[in-house]
């Protein structure tokens, strides 16, 4: 395999130069980080599972009509997408009250909301992705008004398919989080669905038992994250080539 230049490596992923201009590979590792990277362990598998996981989403999504960066999954831990110029903001979408909601508003796990709640939070490791409004955001020119139109208008549109597709399989979607991206071609931009959608970053709970099936088994030291993460991917009929006996896979390769 030809060596790559890595571009960028952040706490799950890796991103390396792609083949051909304008695209990149994305390489899911399987580092584990919470609170804001205080705590950091290692999942077995999880690249593997996330990989399958966000492919099969961002397919589903293309499907009706959600413009996102993926182009194909190359291997068991990488995937093809598109460059695109990151907006600098996490779009958090909450269905059911949970993790800091609770906090700061005092209001019990497990309530559900009477509407879905927006929230938009600035991407700086340094200050802790603080939360932030939609003034902030046009006055420091992250995005303007039109971008914010354009990104809430998708973010509702994802939120009710994926609320529907995870019920179809015995899943609450709890809350998760989104990244947008500006995607060039010739001279027009549009907004595109970036980042990875998987058990890292979605709050997802059993329907029935509402047993945590995400990466709060980690942060909380519940136990069976890698099981948690493997049931997800088999509720959603998602297999890795080797099946589920050995998840770690190759060393990554540059």
């Amino acid at each position: 395999m030809a060596r790559r230049r890595q571009l960028y490596e952040g706490k799950a992923k890796i991103l390396f130069e792609g083949p051909e201009p304008g695209t990149l590979v994305q390489y899911f590792k399987d580092d584990a980080t919470a609170g804001n990277g205080t705590k950091k362990g290692i999942i077995t598998g999880k690249g593997v599972l996330n990989n399958r996981i966000s492919e099969y989403l961002m397919m589903r999504l293309a499907e009706i009509g959600i413009p996102n960066h993926f182009i194909r999954r190359l291997n068991m831990r990488e995937q093809l997408i598109r460059e695109v110029e990151i907006i600098p903001l996490e779009i958090v979408v909450r269905n059911v009250a949970a993790g800091s909601l609770c906090t700061r508003l005092g209001i019990q796990e497990g309530t559900r909301l009477p509407r879905s709640i927006i929230e938009y939070y600035y991407k700086n490791d340094s200050l802790g992705d603080p939360m932030v409004a939609e003034e902030h955001i046009t006055a420091f020119g992250w995005a303007s008004t039109m971008d914010i139109d354009d990104i809430v208008a998708l973010t509702l549109r994802i939120n009710d398919f994926l609320t529907g597709l995870f019920l179809g399989v015995g899943i609450t979607l709890v809350d998760f989080k989104l990244e947008f991206g500006r995607l060039w071609e010739n001279d027009e931009m549009r907004i595109v669905l970036a980042d990875e959608i998987s058990p890292d970053n979605c709050r997802l709970w059993d329907v029935r038992t509402h047993e945590k099936m995400d990466k709060d088994r980690f942060r909380r030291d519940l136990g069976r994250v890698e099981e948690a993460y493997q049931e997800v991917a088999k509720r959603l009929g998602i297999l890795p080539e080797a099946g589920m006996r050995d998840l770690k896979g190759p060393e990554m390769m540059q």
